[in-house]
């Protein structure tokens, strides 16, 4: 059965939440940071018995997956790794929305319908 956070609940979690969000964008920004030579490596290493320089990079990955994976466990959707943009499943007049966070926000504030992103973004008006 899915989760549905009332917004304080959400903004409870944030304590939690926020540092692993903060960790998913460093990695993330690493991960950028060598894609071009990534895939020359990956291409190389390819039935080549793996590379040094792969290697290196790997455990990243390997972080960035179990960070993802906690929070989709919690029910949260990342929406955007380089933002920090993620999403709580939420209940509202009887509808599926999210209430979305973006990193640089103090707290949860606002909400939108599922099929309106971060576009259709509005303030929270309830508890």
């Amino acid at each position: 059965m899915p989760k549905y956070y009332t917004p304080k609940e959400a903004n409870n979690l944030l304590e939690i939440v926020r540092p692993m969000v903060e960790e998913l964008m460093k990695i993330g920004g690493r991960i950028r940071s060598h894609q071009p030579e990534i895939w020359s490596v990956v291409e190389k290493s390819a039935g080549n018995g793996g590379n040094p320089e792969l290697s290196k990079i790997l455990p990243d990955f390997d972080r960035l997956d179990a960070i993802l994976h906690r929070l989709q466990d919690m029910g949260i959707e990342v929406k955007d790794l380089a933002s920090g943009l993620i999403d709580f499943p939420a209940m509202k007049d009887g509808r599926l929305i999210y209430l979305c966070w973006k990193y640089n926000e103090d707290s949860i504030q606002f909400w939108h319908e599922i099929e309106a992103g971060f576009a259709g973004r509005q303030p929270i008006d309830w508890e």
